[in-house]
């Protein structure tokens, strides 16, 4: 990748002042659609290689034949750790970046994955510790690799009960989704800090896209379930929030200019939209404490232990 003369302003970054990407592997999970789809978009455009990483093959190739560019489509359920576990063994060769990016929102009920984890712990949290622990040694492989965590202010809901894993005895929706971006958000800062320890180049980042018009809210593992949800967002949505395009340029930042271990969203209307900063963390997403405990948690719950050395 060459090294651009200077750094973009981060108020006024967008698509456009990506670097070239030429050479790079990048892997960005939920790159059917959303965020993840004008992500990979973007790196597609700067001469990157980018597989979409996705559970559902068909509607990724429909996004694929969207896209210009270098890219391929791999099977990719992160409510699954075998699915983890196969995704990681079949990559071959050195991974420059992994953006972090699918999840589920707000199932009303309580679900479960594949391996008896609540869903949006299980997916959002897990699935992603396990996928970048496995392919650790590929990234390490990498010259500068950087892996991105997309969170999200919904973080704010969550406090020290991320450890428990949401519990189906006392299951909120919002509340569970809260705990696992903010478990999105530990992860990053703690894989951060074990890397500077360690001396390893990898560079952990993490991000938010504010308030973006996403098929979160109509995907039927979240509030798409619910009768006349998926009829109406589509409709409603627009005119109330941004849009993905936009909601995407904080996981480009995060992914290329962003320093190591912090923490970028939009600055407007509560950090719903608008131009690019540091975006503000509760007080349980700075405990490194915290971080150091669901970590081990987390290794307990996949079998994964993140190697740096």
């Amino acid at each position: 990748m060459s090294t651009p003369t200077r750094t973009p302003h981060l108020a006024r970054f967008g698509p456009d002042d990506l670097p070239d990407l030429t050479g790079r592997r990048v892997v960005v999970t939920g790159a059917n659609s959303g965020i993840g789809f004008h992500a990979a978009k973007a790196f597609a455009a700067h001469g990157a290689h980018v597989t979409l990483a996705c559970r559902n093959l068909d509607s990724a190739r429909e996004a694929q034949g969207r896209l210009t560019g270098d890219t391929e489509v791999a099977e990719l359920d992160l409510a699954s750790q075998e699915s983890v576990r196969a995704f990681a063994q079949a990559w071959q060769g050195p991974l420059d970046l992994l953006v972090a990016n699918a999840g589920v929102m707000t199932p009303p009920r309580y679900r479960e994955t594949a391996d008896g984890h609540e869903l949006q712990f299980g997916t959002n949290h897990l699935g992603h510790f396990a996928l970048t622990g496995r392919l650790l040694p590929r990234l390490l492989e990498a010259e500068a690799p950087r892996v991105v965590a997309v969170s999200s202010i919904a973080h704010h809901r969550g406090d020290d009960s991320v450890l428990e894993g949401n519990p189906g005895a006392t299951y909120s929706s919002n509340k569970a989704y809260g705990n696992s971006k903010l478990a999105n958000l530990l992860f990053a800062h703690e894989l951060q800090r074990r890397a500077t320890a360690a001396g390893s180049r990898l560079t952990v980042t993490a991000c938010h896209p504010g308030v973006s018009n996403t098929g979160l809210v109509t995907s039927p593992d979240g509030l798409g379930s619910l009768p006349g949800v998926k009829q109406l967002a589509p409709l409603v949505m627009p005119l109330v929030v941004q849009s993905s395009r936009a909601g995407a340029n904080p996981t480009l930042w995060a992914s290329t200019y962003a320093a190591p271990g912090s923490y970028t969203g939009p600055t407007g209307l509560m950090e719903s939209r608008g131009r690019l900063g540091e975006a503000k963390q509760s007080r349980w997403a700075r405990d490194a404490g915290l971080a150091a405990r669901l970590w081990e948690v987390s290794v307990g719950l996949t079998g994964v232990s993140p190697e740096l050395g």
